[in-house]
């Protein structure tokens, strides 16, 4: 074995370092852009003075989290379940389909923050308008992940499905959903980070006292920079934490999967 085919094997038995590395190297470089060009804290903290904050008052962070993260997930899973019932419809009619995601597109592509005011306003403060815009902004992604999972099941188990005469409901739930949950599971996380941003602006604008998100806009108006980034990193590990999540149930719900094995 040459000693380039070594370092190679080394390498992939340590596969699991990389990440970390990556993280640590990126890090290094944010501490040094920040301490070679003098940057504001406001525009942008060092990782060290963010982990200070951090450290400072842990409970603050955790307890808001928690709160982003109750509003994330119950706005995902209404957005999941409304897009399986609006994807199963426009897998089975071409027409349907055809009609309906030039509408999914529209609210995909339409600036979303620039109408949060009014969706509070329609709904009220509180928690009701955070959850519908988590779910709302998620919905096409949701949307384009079913159809196109239910299109793609294998034809010879349709025509099998067909040939007995099964009941649409039979077709849904053990040939279509199935086929389905790898294109889920792949849109899931493209969900989780427009679902945590959505949440984040949300709770800003929804005048909430809790949440990383109220907490973030309250120090952006005291120009409290060490918080508001405190908030920021803190949102993107909730975000990293949920993609690990999904990650997990994917590869407990998809064993019998190719993509799996």
């Amino acid at each position: 074995m040459t000693r380039l085919n070594l370092i190679t094997t080394r390498l992939m038995r340590a596969w699991w370092i990389a990440p970390f590395v990556g993280v640590v190297v990126f890090a290094g470089l944010w501490e040094a852009v920040v301490r070679i060009f003098d940057v504001r804290p406001f525009v942008l903290l060092a990782p060290s003075e963010i982990g200070t904050e951090l450290m400072a008052t842990p409970g603050f962070f955790v307890e808001n989290a928690l709160v982003t993260g109750r509003h994330m997930v119950i706005g995902l899973l209404i957005s999941l379940i409304v897009s399986i019932g609006i994807g199963a419809v426009m897998a089975s009619a071409r027409f349907i389909e055809e009609a309906t995601q030039p509408v999914l597109v529209l609210i995909l592509v339409t600036p979303w923050v620039a109408y949060v005011t009014s969706v509070v306003t329609w709904l009220n403060f509180g928690e009701a308008p955070i959850v519908f815009m988590v779910a709302f902004t998620s919905l096409p992604i949701f949307t384009f992940g079913v159809v196109g999972g239910m299109k793609s099941a294998d034809q010879s188990a349709r025509e099998l499905f067909a040939s007995i005469d099964a009941r649409r409901i039979d077709v849904l739930f053990r040939l279509r959903l199935p086929a389905a949950l790898p294109s889920i599971f792949t849109t899931a996380r493209f969900a989780v980070g427009l679902g945590l941003a959505a949440a984040y602006f949300s709770e800003g604008a929804a005048l909430s006292n809790e949440g990383l998100g109220a907490a973030g806009k309250r120090a952006a108006a005291f120009n409290n920079g060490p918080t508001l980034w405190a908030t920021i990193v803190t949102t993107a590990a909730l975000g990293l934490i949920g993609l690990g999540i999904i990650t997990a149930i994917e590869r407990a719900a998809l064993r019998w999967h190719v993509s799996q094995r």
